[in-house]
């Protein structure tokens, strides 16, 4: 891109209206991204295990195997990852962006429209786990190449406010699923069972037809523009050796892509405590209704529309790592508390602690992700590093909800070892952040070179 100092006002002025077009459609995409993972997750604590897995004997083994099939998406994560990495380094960021808002709202939609393990028997499952691969697949590239266009379009001093648009669509993501399910909770048991769980995932055809037509007006970024005419430049021989870039990724940017994963692996195992664990325990093994839960997870995500745009942009002011340090710190401090309030039926408090630990222990390091980890590679593979630094740790997230419950199950609902490994999960996180240099500073077409070589 050219220097903002010279370039002409007609000029900024359009290319500030090309990144807050850019920062919208990454925000709208991600909001669908998570309504749809946070809907079935939230339908797996509550409604899933009574009907595709019945158990008579003891309901906690069909939430377990619930939070199974849950799980399965993330094995597709890392693929999706792959592949629309792929297309987008080499093709463009928009025609994968496109597809992957496809893929996950078909499915969600699907799910909506299923038949019961009563109604069909095995059959039940089976399109379930179908589905699910599906949406995982889609999700794969999705959360990547949202951040990059939202990055990407960025001015330089602001790519960390920018950047927070697509987890302030994660944000919105969760208001609308959890708002959602908790008014389809308040119905009759009757009710819910048969028809009101599936409202949520009907809904999403609006947010998909939504976010299409944003996307659809998308222009590709200035960055992959650049680095496709520099590529253009290039002798015919020299463009026909150029490697894949999964292949490039992990022969020039492994330290990078390491240390993105810990970080991705700290915070995600810390964030799902609050999304989907503390439901379910509560749920379980405390009087805490599982309205007040939802209502709370609400809450806290709506605070979280703010922070993550707060921390955002305070990244870009202070530097990514100390905000994600902050964080980190937040999270480990918290952890151990949010168990005992709810084991202790302590309702104010609850909401209290999930405001705190969501909005300000996830909103710090979940809010300068984008520009933190976009900023550790280069134009031609940063759409694959972005996505499989997210998407490779997903293998052991999605795991984390089965892991937990069967965890509660065999401790009687002692949440101590939980707390636990999400405690150890964080401190990853925050020394690989301690590990990875600073980045808020970095022109965006050298910044690969650069961050691998720092130490």
């Amino acid at each position: 891109m050219a220097q903002t100092a010279t370039s002409p006002p007609a000029v900024e002025q359009e290319r500030t209206r090309l990144a807050k077009r850019a920062a919208i459609a990454s925000l709208v995409g991600t909001a669908i991204e998570w309504y749809d993972y946070f809907i079935f997750g939230t339908a797996s604590a509550l409604v899933f295990g009574d009907l595709f897995f019945p158990n008579e004997d003891d309901p906690i083994i069909g939430t377990l195997s619930a939070f199974a099939v849950f799980g399965v998406g993330f094995f597709a994560r890392p693929v999706g990852g792959v592949v629309f990495g792929h297309f987008g380094d080499k093709f463009g960021r928009k025609a994968a962006l496109v597809t992957t808002l496809i893929l996950m709202g078909a499915s969600t939609f699907l799910i909506g429209l299923l038949p019961t393990t009563a109604q069909i028997g095995i059959w039940a499952p089976i399109l379930l786990v179908l589905l699910r691969l599906i949406q995982g697949f889609g999700v794969g590239g999705e959360w990547g190449g949202a951040s990059l266009v939202a990055v990407e379009y960025a001015p330089a001093h602001k790519r960390g406010a920018y950047g927070s648009f697509p987890q302030i669509g994660n944000a919105v993501g969760l208001v609308l699923s959890t708002g959602i399910f908790a008014a389809v909770s308040l119905l009759p048991d009757d009710a819910l069972m048969s028809w009101g769980w599936r409202v949520p995932f009907l809904l999403s055809a609006v947010l998909i037809v939504v976010g299409l037509f944003i996307r659809f007006k998308l222009t590709e970024t200035p960055a992959f523009q650049a680095a496709q005419e520099e590529l253009e430049r290039q002798p015919a021989e020299e463009r026909a050796r150029e490697r894949m870039p999964v292949a490039e990724l992990f022969k020039r940017f492994r330290r990078p892509l390491l240390l993105a994963m810990g970080m991705r692996l700290g915070e995600a195992v810390f964030g799902y405590i609050i999304l989907t664990i503390g439901l379910t325990f509560a749920e379980n093994y405390t009087d805490i209704s599982r309205t007040h839960v939802l209502v709370a997870s609400s809450i806290a995500a709506a605070l979280a529309i703010y922070t993550y745009y707060f921390f955002g942009k305070l990244s870009d002011r202070v530097g990514r790592r100390k905000v994600f340090i902050a964080g980190s710190l937040v999270g480990v401090v918290v952890t151990f508390p949010f168990f005992w309030i709810l084991d202790a039926d302590a309702l104010l408090l609850m909401y209290v602690v999930y405001a705190v630990a969501y909005a300000i222990g996830v909103g710090a390091v979940y809010g300068v992700e984008p520009a933190f980890f976009a900023e550790l590679f280069s134009t031609k593979v940063r759409y694959t590093g972005l996505s499989l630094s997210a998407q490779i740790p997903s293998v052991l997230i999605g795991l984390w909800p089965l892991a937990s419950t069967g965890l509660l199950a065999a401790t009687d609902g002692d949440p101590w070892p939980i707390a636990l490994i999400t405690v150890v999960a964080l401190l990853i996180g925050l020394a690989c952040a301690v590990m990875a240099p600073e980045t808020n500073r970095a022109d965006m077409t050298r910044v690969g070179e650069e961050t691998e070589r720092a130490r």
